[in-house]
């Protein structure tokens, strides 16, 4: 039996896993933290992820975990609304909803598809070599070197099997913004889902089905940049005075709670998402901005579309070769268009651009919300090869 190795226990390595052992491959999944995801936050699943997890048949069991985003919009920090979204509308322009759930929830998902002895954690592994015609792929670990007829690269934003493959690749440049991350008790006051847009910095509120409360924020800071007085306090200096409910849900976050991290993209494409025998997925080849939400749902894309090209019979190099073509031009295509949403709501701009700015996004939500959902044609509309025809 064919042997693939996956270095990478999150969301995007764990589909590609799940989506190789269904197709034949004797798949290992090898995670440095000592469990997968132990900490995380929200996800937000899309239509075109959803249809990825169609294809490994966990689509149907992560909407009935997840909680279904309804009616939304983009606001100001005084509360006033400056557009609305709608489920139906999205659903019937895209086919689905977008749903909600936490990380490790899909996480537990995933790997409940997998063989007891596949996946393990604790276990820091680098490429030694990827391999090629006639030639397996060597993975290095503290207990010996494994060889595989396939390895996947699926290790993050620092990837050391891209570094191992590309090595004079600059890597992923930073975005000019920090964000932060919360799941907390939801307050009991009921509230819709929202995107609220400052200068220079933003807030994201959501409720998931286990009545908890997910939230993000983000500013633009210098590369660097630290918290003088904590992550907390200026969480509440920043955002504590918008409307509600983000004062409630910061009343309820612990400091040990918050999570943050800088964020960085991948400003110049690699050569390839493959070399040899070895493929890479998610943030190891095409670092994003949150500013779309479609980091975890590319990297689902990415397992589903590579498991659909690579045959356990066949030499892999056609096979990682096609998936090179027809992924690296759709991500890259993404990772433009989230960086440039990321600088329009995380540069600080002047009062009068801010004003125009949200007058702007006002003027086109009065024609109507099917028009700024325009923003995510080409994005969520994906079909993943087996659905489309």
């Amino acid at each position: 039996m064919a042997r693939a190795i996956v270095i990478g226990g999150g969301v995007g390595g764990l589909t590609a896993a799940v989506a190789l052992h269904q197709q034949g491959w004797a798949v290992t999944v090898l995670e440095r933290s000592p469990a997968l995801e132990p900490v995380g936050a929200g996800i937000s699943l899309s239509p075109n992820a959803q249809r990825a997890l169609d294809v490994v048949g966990l689509g149907d069991r992560i909407r009935d975990l997840a909680a279904w985003q309804r009616d939304g919009g983009l606001r100001t920090p005084s509360g006033r609304w400056l557009s609305r979204t709608s489920s139906e509308a999205l659903a019937e322009r895209f086919g689905g909803s977008l749903v909600l759930l936490h990380r490790a929830t899909l996480v537990d998902v995933l790997r409940s598809r997998l063989p007891d002895s596949a996946v393990h954690t604790g276990r820091a592994a680098r490429l030694t070599d990827p391999g090629g015609p006639g030639r397996p792929a060597t993975v290095g670990t503290d207990d010996g070197d494994l060889e595989a007829e396939l390895v996947v690269g699926a290790d993050g934003i620092n990837s050391g099997v891209r570094a191992a493959l590309f090595p004079g690749h600059p890597g992923p440049a930073y975005a000019g913004f920090t964000t932060w991350r919360v799941v907390v008790p939801a307050p009991e006051r009921h509230f819709g889902s929202h995107e609220t847009w400052g200068r220079g910095e933003l807030w994201g509120s959501h409720l998931m089905k286990d009545g908890r409360a997910y939230a993000y924020a983000a500013a633009g800071v210098p590369a660097g940049w630290q918290a003088p007085g904590g992550e907390r306090a200026e969480l509440l200096r920043r955002f504590g005075h918008w409307h509600e409910p983000i004062p409630e849900i910061l009343a309820g976050v612990a400091a040990e709670q918050i999570l943050r991290h800088d964020v960085y993209w991948m400003r110049d494409p690699l050569p390839a998402y493959h070399k040899g025998r070895v493929a890479l997925l998610g943030d190891a080849a095409h670092a994003m901005t949150p500013s779309l939400g479609q980091g975890g749902n590319q990297a689902v894309e990415d397992a589903v579309v590579l498991a659909h090209h690579v045959d356990p019979e066949r030499e892999p190099g056609p096979a990682l070769a096609a998936y090179t073509a027809e992924r690296l031009p759709r991500t890259m295509s993404v990772v433009t268009k989230a960086y440039r949403t990321g600088r329009i709501n995380t540069t600080r701009f002047s009062r009068p651009v801010t004003l125009l700015r949200n007058g702007l996004i006002a003027g086109v939500n009065k024609l109507g919300p099917n028009l700024v959902l325009r923003t995510l044609d080409g994005i969520v509309d994906w079909r993943p090869p087996q659905h489309r025809g």
